[in-house]
């Protein structure tokens, strides 16, 4: 990175902390620091929505997905805004008419406190393990494409996130988060110019698009019904949608987000807004990804996008094989080149029966050096059969060093440290906020004045700051990032989304019933996970629907 890199990077960062600090000091009281003194308007609200959604790997992973498997992740957010509008109806109203900090508190008025706690456990559980997450994906891609060292990349992310979220509470957050997105979609909306941008003068915006499209990248919608698939319309409209509804209206990172809302009006369009634009963001995200393919066909990729395993790979004995295939593959990426070029010529010809004939001479071009590439992946493996050979995530952030301008490739890092920023410190808000008031007041000291529930969410900040920071230093092998956080997820989001919905829905199942359904439905979830090959999503369905009928059955029993 340039001098210049550096000073944008530095810059960006430094004004969005110190801006979140200095806005939201002075936060004295549980509503203020908890809730902003529920003064967000719809906008803050939709923005910070987005951005704890919007992690780091989105905007690592999910191009990655794009490049190697096309667009089909599009269809995971195809049941988003259904729940957005069941959430705004349903969910809203209650939430604000109770007046409560955390969602969970609203299961001891309709249950009681075991149930309630059984909730903020689960939710702690996994979400104490995601804040470990988004710290140490961006670490871990920056640190091996950088040179710089990751345990110390972990730190400094986590340290800044901590800093101004225990100084500034959810105001801190939701102030730094609309400085965050803007840098964000500034950034990507940058990256996805240039990548057209740098094709070649006879590849027009629109050839590229048919390449992209022939060569199955734009595939972002598959209509048949498999119910082992993880991604067609069917699991992303039916899993997508309990999942989102999980996630939105229960997982208290997003709740607190929208609890902080002026009225019930401003909570609603805030998470309307987000429904409308989740969609169409994140296809561009992929879109991204998919033109980034389609620029490798004309500028040599590299055989494998972690360039620091691979140089690791080249010190042991299987050098000579590696340089073997190599060179094989420089050939192979030469023919995928004119080929692709011969498609762009059909193309401007409209030759259908020559377009015909070059796409399938460019699918076995590009074949031969998906071959080869995976040739050297599994030499590799042999050399280091410790090491993580899944190398999606480092794909765009591998092109943004390469190829971006200086300046801009530190302004794409920050988008990438403003991204694991913004969702990491709204989890940790989150988890300070059950922590104190489901767990800590409700049991441990229910008389504390305003300042000392403050001094020890302050507290409790920091515990889960250093717990997120201590996982991430030991994590490793996430695979694909974007799909690893959303499993993770889905373990608990069905069961938690189950729980709610037999509080709200179903007045005439008690305390007793929920608590063991809840329990049961776990223990299902989790055989699913790791004792069957149900997709990941369905897991959100399974867990809620368990929840539903375990507890009727055990209402009969009783």
């Amino acid at each position: 990175m340039t001098f210049l890199d550096w000073a944008v990077l530095g810059g960006t960062l430094a004004f969005i902390v110190i801006y979140g600090i200095w806005k939201t000091r002075q936060q004295n009281d549980m509503q203020s620091y908890l809730l902003g003194n529920r003064e967000a308007k719809w906008f803050t609200v939709a923005l910070s929505i987005m951005a704890t959604q919007a992690s780091a790997i989105t905007f690592l992973s999910a191009p990655g997905q794009a490049y190697t498997d096309g667009m089909r992740f599009v269809q995971f957010y195809f049941g988003l805004p259904l729940a957005m509008v069941v959430l705004s109806v349903a969910v809203v109203p209650i939430y604000h008419r109770l007046n409560v900090y955390t969602a969970y508190e609203y299961l001891e008025k309709r249950f009681d406190v075991n149930t309630r706690i059984l909730a903020a456990l689960l939710f702690l559980t996994q979400r104490g393990l995601a804040a470990g997450f988004t710290i140490f994906a961006p670490a871990l891609i920056l640190s091996s494409l950088l040179g710089w060292n990751i345990n110390f990349t972990i730190i400094a992310i986590g340290l800044l996130v901590v800093m101004y979220t225990v100084v500034g509470g959810t105001k801190a957050v939701n102030q730094t988060q609309k400085l965050q997105m803007a840098v964000i979609f500034i950034g990507m909306l940058m990256a996805g110019i240039l990548v057209v941008w740098f094709l070649p003068e006879t590849v027009s915006f629109d050839n590229a698009l048919h390449l992209a499209g022939k060569m199955g990248r734009l595939n972002a919608v598959d209509f048949e019904f498999d119910p082992t698939s993880k991604y067609n319309i069917w699991t992303g409209l039916i899993g997508g949608f309990f999942l989102a509804l999980s996630y939105f209206g229960t997982d208290q990172s997003q709740v607190q987000r929208y609890l902080s809302g002026s009225s019930i009006g401003q909570s609603r369009l805030g998470l309307l807004f987000n429904g409308m634009i989740k969609i169409p963001m994140q296809f561009l995200i992929l879109f991204i990804g998919a033109m980034v393919y389609v620029f490798y066909f004309f500028n040599t990729s590299p055989i494998f996008f972690n360039k620091v395993l691979l140089e690791s790979a080249h010190e042991t004995a299987y050098k000579t094989e590696l340089v073997e295939i190599e060179q094989q593959y420089q050939l192979a990426q030469e023919n995928r080149k004119q080929e692709a070029f011969n498609l762009v010529d059909a193309l401007e010809n409209q030759d259908i029966a020559q377009q015909a004939a070059a796409t399938e001479s460019l699918k076995a071009a590009d074949a031969q050096s998906q071959k080869l590439r995976k040739q050297a992946i599994a030499t590799i493996e042999k050399a280091m059969p410790e090491a993580d050979t899944n190398d999606t995530n480092y794909i765009f952030l591998t092109f943004v060093k390469d190829f971006l301008p200086s300046g801009l490739v530190g302004l794409l890092i920050a988008v990438i440290l403003s991204a694991s920023m913004s969702s990491t410190s709204s989890e940790l808000n989150a988890l300070a906020s059950t922590t104190v008031v489901d767990l800590y007041k409700r049991i441990f000291n229910s008389n504390g004045t305003d300042q000392h529930y403050v001094m020890v969410s302050k507290l409790v900040t920091i515990f889960w700051g250093i717990y997120a920071i201590i996982f991430a230093m030991y994590a490793n092998r996430l695979g694909t990032l974007i799909e690893a956080v959303n499993i993770l997820g889905s373990l608990v989001y069905g069961v938690i989304l189950g729980i709610f919905m037999v509080a709200f829905f179903f007045k005439q199942i008690g305390s007793k019933a929920v608590f063991i359904a809840g329990i049961i439905s776990e223990i299902v979830v989790l055989y699913c996970f790791f004792f069957t090959e149900v997709p990941f999503l369905w897991y959100n369905v399974i867990g809620c629907m368990a929840v539903i009928l375990v507890s009727f059955a055990v209402k009969k029993v009783k």
